[in-house]
């Protein structure tokens, strides 16, 4: 139970990331937003873990440097591609169809890679949320801007690039697993991949317009997605993920683009057909259905769940 909450509180902070983008850097290119909020992120993760990170770095092997190098990637090329999904389609169908997607390439990366079938109930979970982005996708335009703006069909490129958020993060969270099986604590293995992805978001930074930096509510929105949707959320999910199957989180974590639509519609104002709420019933059904029966087992003190 309690790790499945530290997951669904870390999807609540990743959730407000759009809505942060969009009310205090609206003028940023995906790229230059999403290099800052790595650069600030990263390196609280990287501080927060301090001495114990240095150590195992030290102790690693190149197996494991390489596993660090591959999530530090997966960081760096997920946040670019999450804010291009977001500006194109709105927060609301850019959030959800970017996580919404990770659950499954999670789960068929993590079969093809480690040969872990996933259990029936991630089957059917996921079953439920595919169905939801089908029909999300389908007539998202609705969803694209605040006021109705941008109605009309949804952006391909903005779907893609969402989707190729997802399996980025995908790669993170196989990664990170990866790490914590290997016996580095949830600390050290965010601290190591998110330090690495600032030093690589550093260079990527310098080089793209910082004229948005030049507001206030700039620097706010930078800070918050570094301090609250990274370094605070990051922490939560690794802890959480520790005790739970990569496929089991992922899952778990579409409360993230249930929060997003959630702020998407009340703060932005955007809006969202027939269509688009019966998908999030569905993707909200297959949050349920994970859910319930990792409470029943780990309440009761038994292996992680399947």
């Amino acid at each position: 139970m309690r790790a499945a909450v530290l997951v669904v509180l870390a999807a609540v902070c990743f959730g407000s990331t759009g809505t942060a983008v969009a009310l205090g850097a609206p003028g940023a290119s995906p790229l230059s937003v999403g290099s800052a909020r790595v650069l600030v992120g990263g390196a609280l993760l990287a501080l927060l873990a301090g001495g114990a990170l240095v150590s195992a770095l030290r102790g690693a092997d190149a197996r494991t440097w390489g596993l660090v190098g591959v999530g530090a990637l997966g960081v760096v090329a997920y946040q670019p591609l999450f804010f291009a999904g977001t500006a194109a389609n709105g927060v609301a169908v850019g959030t959800v169809v970017a996580l919404g997607s990770a659950p499954l390439v999670t789960g068929v990366l993590g079969w093809v890679l480690t040969r872990t079938v996933p259990g029936r109930r991630w089957l059917l979970a996921t079953g439920v949320a595919v169905v939801g982005l089908a029909l999300l996708a389908s007539g998202a335009g609705g969803a694209g801007g605040a006021d109705g703006a941008g109605a009309g069909a949804a952006s391909p490129a903005g779907l893609l690039a969402s989707l190729g958020a997802g399996t980025s993060y995908a790669v993170f969270a196989l990664v990170t697993k990866a790490l914590l099986d290997r016996g580095w604590t949830p600390t050290t293995s965010t601290g190591a991949v998110f330090g690495g992805a600032a030093v690589l978001s550093l260079p990527v930074l310098l080089a793209t317009d910082l004229t948005w930096l030049g507001a206030p509510a700039s620097w706010t929105a930078v800070l918050w997605l570094g301090a609250v949707t990274t370094a605070l959320a990051y922490a939560l999910f690794a802890r959480g993920l520790r005790h739970l199957p990569a496929a089991t989180v992922a899952t778990l974590t579409l409360a993230e683009p249930l929060t997003a639509t959630l702020l998407g519609l009340v703060v932005l104002h955007e809006h969202l057909g027939p269509a688009q709420v019966t998908a999030l019933v569905l993707l909200a059904g297959a949050l349920a259905v994970l859910a319930a029966p990792a409470r029943r087992r780990l309440g009761a003190a038994t292996a992680v769940p399947s």
